[in-house]
């Protein structure tokens, strides 16, 4: 019997193979094919957008997301510096500057009320990012995008599937991209998507992603683009996965209620959710009291074959984007935070193994 428990894996109970199969034999395997425009749509449908394009991974997503809104060199888009490295790169492929903010101590999402300090007449956009799953107060970004004029850009690789105020991530912004990476709540094995209520940023996103090809002249190209297109074997899988994800993000649920209940005597904090939104849990996420007693529960976890994850440095403390500043809350939370297994085949018997493992290091 296998007891390892990894930090996530892939969760395959539909059409995937059905559809993958569907591709190979059509010989439509690369960025043309039927399940290219059904995922699109029935993606946009599902978070209610207007408008979706598939891309081959949710970095390029946002690097898209930012030319279309025509963010460039010495522009400054504000962003949580308690983010995966894809955030503040994207910006800077565009040769804009990423300015960092710190996080709100429960949701662990960018503190709306430390924004406005940092504003200057450089500034663009700011962009949300959902955290482990977690929305961000869009209410509160939203006004202040409002009132400074700038772009609202969601970037909801970890969010799928979460609601604020019974509207899905995703479906605020003015532009917002997804990932499909083989961790993410749905996936594709690689991939992403870019979406909006404006079709003029679509169509600009296509048009990039396409090598910048005319639309009237065969192969001339009117700009420099990039060959940033999704297989059509790759939505023939996330066609498969969205139509299960209602009860992905259901069992994911399930799984944190487990988590809560058998960590319940413990001194551990949960990522909490703003009371007006639905967590859809991508991660699993956890503090403890301090980073020697994180690091003897991942040890202790590892030595009994179960995979964790620390989470993401905050970027500002990175060589590229290392900053003198102190944003004492991202720090705080990166140094004490795990990741627990949080994959949908997770069943009680394991998590209650893992919950075991935690509470008796914490009392040793």
């Amino acid at each position: 019997m296998n007891n390892n428990i990894p930090v996530y894996e892939p969760y395959f109970i539909g059409n995937e193979k059905k559809y993958v199969n569907q591709c190979l034999a059509s010989n439509w395997i690369s960025s043309k094919g039927e399940f290219i425009s059904k995922f699109e749509k029935k993606f946009a449908s599902y978070i209610k957008v207007k408008h979706a394009t598939t891309v081959s991974n949710g970095t390029v997503a946002l690097h898209l997301a930012l030319m279309a809104l025509s963010i460039r060199k010495d522009d400054e888009v504000i962003m949580p510096t308690l983010s995966y490295i894809a955030s503040a790169n994207s910006v800077n492929y565009v040769g804009a500057k990423p300015i960092f903010i710190d996080s709100e101590k429960n949701s662990w999402n960018i503190d709306p009320k430390k924004i406005e300090a940092k504003i200057t007449s450089k500034t663009r956009a700011i962009m949300a990012v959902h955290i482990y799953g977690a929305t961000c107060n869009m209410e509160e970004l939203k006004k202040i995008c409002v009132r400074n004029n700038l772009y609202l850009i969601e970037d909801v690789a970890e969010g799928f599937g979460s609601k604020y105020n019974n509207k899905y991530a995703g479906s605020f912004g003015d532009v917002s991209t997804f990932s499909f990476y083989g961790n993410k709540t749905i996936t594709t094995g690689e991939g992403g998507m870019v979406v909006s209520n404006k079709k003029k940023i679509i169509e600009k996103v296509k048009y990039l992603k396409n090598q910048a090809v005319s639309n009237t002249k065969e192969y001339w190209h009117d700009d420099v683009g990039y060959n940033y297109r999704m297989t059509n074997i790759c939505a023939a899988i996330g066609l498969a996965q969205l139509e299960n994800a209602d009860l992905i993000i259901k069992k994911k649920i399930e799984i944190s209620c487990w988590y809560k209940q058998f960590l319940a005597d413990s001194n551990i904090n949960f990522q909490k959710e703003l009371d007006n939104s639905l967590h859809s849990f991508w991660m699993i996420s956890i503090t403890v009291e301090n980073k020697k007693l994180r690091d003897e529960i991942r040890l202790e976890l590892k030595n009994n074959n179960i995979e964790t994850r620390p989470l993401f440095p905050p970027m500002h403390s990175l060589p590229m984007y290392l900053e003198d500043n102190s944003y004492q809350i991202a720090e705080s939370l990166s140094e004490r935070g795990i990741n627990l297994p949080s994959y949908p085949g997770l069943n009680i018997d394991q998590v209650s193994r893992i919950c075991k493992i935690i509470n008796n290091t914490i009392k040793k």
